[in-house]
């Protein structure tokens, strides 16, 4: 009877968990409608931008942190600092998209 118990309790904790960590991701989404449009247009650009990057694994770590400044700014409301940041996202991965396409460097003949 105590193992059924167990088992019971362990499972509820689980979906509980599940459940908590839904909640958690929608007040950031309210948060962003505080920036400007402008600012939201320009930071749904970077992170398009650096998921394309990532797919082909052309993004620079500054890309990466440039684009999670800009969700933090976008969070506290701050739009200057959200296109800011946006704009230096999107240009990192710019350049990290063009390295690809220059020539192999070879070591030694």
């Amino acid at each position: 009877m105590s193992k059924i118990m167990l088992a019971l309790t362990s499972a509820a904790l689980i979906g509980l968990a599940g459940c908590a960590t839904q909640q958690a991701a929608q007040p950031t989404a309210a948060s962003s409608a505080a920036i400007s449009a402008e600012a939201q247009a320009s930071l749904a650009a970077a992170q398009a931008d650096v998921k394309a990057a990532k797919a082909k694994n052309a993004l620079w770590t500054t890309a990466e942190n440039a684009l999670k400044a800009a969700e933090a700014a976008a969070e506290k409301g701050d739009s200057a600092t959200v296109i800011k940041q946006s704009k230096l996202a999107s240009d990192h991965v710019k350049k990290g998209m063009a390295q690809l396409n220059y020539p192999m460097l070879k070591v030694g003949d």
